[in-house]
C-alpha cells in the first residue's frame, strides 16, 4: 500500500478529532488509513486538541473547535478537514496566517436535510408520532368512535412555504414543497429567478408574514444570528409553524419559546439549537407545540457515508498538492 510521506521522509500522521458521530461503526475509516498513520478519536475536549494532534500534520473535526490557541500549539499542522458543511467550529483567520488550509464538504447532505425538514413538518401538521404511541398506549381500543384526533389536522396543500436561504437544500426544500401543492416564497442574499418561474423572491419581513410556514436554510455570520427576533415572529401569523434544520443562533430561542408559550405561533420544529448539547433550562425544550431533535437532519447512512467519502477526498487532493473545497 502506497502511503504518502512529508518532505522529510516521515509517514503522514493524520488524527480524526471527533469521528463518532460521523462513523458510529456502520462505516469505514480505511480510505484515510490508507493515506498515513491514522489516530482516530470519538470525541476530544477542547483543552485535549493540542495533546492528541501533537505532531499532526492533518487534523479532522466535526464540533470539536480548532481555535487560534490549538494552532499555535500545533506546529507541525498543514491542514484541517472539517466534517461537516459549517466551518465556523476553525479559527479560519489565524489558519490562513499559519498557512493552513481549512476544507469542508459542501454537498453531502442536500436531500437528507430536506426530508428532515419535511419529517419536523408532517409532525406538526399530522401528529402521526403522537397518535401512534396513543395507540400503543391502547386509546384506540376503548375509543368509542372509530377515530381520534387531538389536534388540527393540517393538510398543506394551497399554503405558503417560506424559505430563508435558497442555497442547495433550500432549493430542494423547494422542490418536495411544491410536491405537496404549496407556494413557495425565498428570500436570499443573493437572489436570481429559478428558470421554472415557481419561485417568487421577496424581503425577510414580507416572507414572515406571508407564509404558512417558515423554514430556514442560511449560514450562520453575525448578519444572521438572531435573525428570527421578537420583532419578526410578531410578523408571522399565529397559524404558522417555524423550521429549522440550519443552525440554532439563527433564532431568538427565549423570543420563539415565549411565542409559542402565548399562542402567537402554531408550532416549531427545531433540530438545531444555539448550544448543542442543550442546556437543561433551554425554554424551548419545554415549550408549547415544539419539536426539538437532536440534530439528525445530516444523519443518515447515505450522507454519512458520501461525508466521509469527500473528506478522505479532500485529504488526498491536499497531499497532491491540488486541495479542493478549501475556505481558509
Amino acid at each position: 500500500m502506497f502511503i504518502p510521506m512529508t518532505r522529510s521522509g516521515n509517514v503522514m500522521n493524520i488524527v480524526v478529532l471527533d469521528g463518532f458521530t460521523l462513523n458510529p461503526g456502520d462505516l469505514s475509516w480505511e480510505g484515510l488509513r490508507a493515506l498515513g498513520h491514522c489516530a482516530i478519536h470519538d470525541r476530544t475536549p477542547t483543552a485535549e486538541v493540542v495533546a492528541r494532534a501533537a505532531g499532526a500534520e492533518i487534523v479532522l473535526t466535526n464540533k470539536t473547535p480548532v481555535n487560534r490557541a490549538a494552532l499555535e500549539g500545533l506546529p507541525a499542522l498543514k491542514y484541517i478537514g472539517v466534517l461537516a458543511t459549517g466551518f465556523n467550529i476553525v479559527d479560519v483567520a489565524a489558519a490562513r496566517a499559519r498557512s493552513v488550509i481549512v476544507t469542508n464538504v459542501p454537498t453531502y447532505g442536500t436531500r437528507s436535510v430536506a426530508q428532515m425538514t419535511f419529517a419536523l413538518l408532517l409532525e406538526l401538521t399530522q401528529h402521526a408520532g403522537h397518535h401512534a404511541q396513543t395507540v400503543r398506549d391502547g386509546r384506540w381500543t376503548r375509543s368509542p368512535d372509530f377515530c381520534y384526533w387531538d389536534f388540527p389536522l393540517v393538510e398543506l396543500s394551497g399554503l405558503t412555504m417560506g424559505i430563508v436561504g435558497y442555497g442547495r437544500i433550500g432549493r430542494e426544500v423547494a422542490v418536495l414543497a411544491r410536491a405537496f401543492g404549496m407556494r413557495v416564497l425565498a428570500h436570499t442574499a443573493h437572489p436570481s429567478s429559478p428558470a421554472t418561474g415557481e419561485v417568487e423572491f421577496v424581503d425577510l419581513d414580507a416572507l414572515c408574514q406571508r407564509s404558512d410556514v417558515v423554514s430556514l436554510h442560511c449560514p450562520l455570520t453575525p448578519q444572521t444570528k438572531g435573525l428570527v427576533n421578537a420583532q419578526r415572529l410578531t410578523l408571522m401569523k399565529p397559524s404558522a409553524f417555524l423550521l429549522n434544520t440550519s443552525r440554532g443562533p439563527l433564532i431568538d430561542e427565549p423570543a420563539l419559546a415565549a411565542a409559542l408559550n402565548a399562542g402567537k405561533l402554531a408550532g416549531a420544529g427545531l433540530d438545531v439549537l444555539a448550544i448543542e448539547p442543550p442546556i437543561a433550562d433551554n425554554p424551548l425544550l419545554a415549550a408549547r407545540h415544539c419539536l426539538v431533535t437532536p440534530h439528525v437532519a445530516w444523519a443518515t447512512r447515505a450522507a454519512r457515508a458520501r461525508l466521509l467519502e469527500t473528506a478522505v477526498d479532500n485529504v488526498r487532493r491536499f497531499l497532491a498538492g491540488q486541495p479542493q473545497n478549501v475556505v481558509s
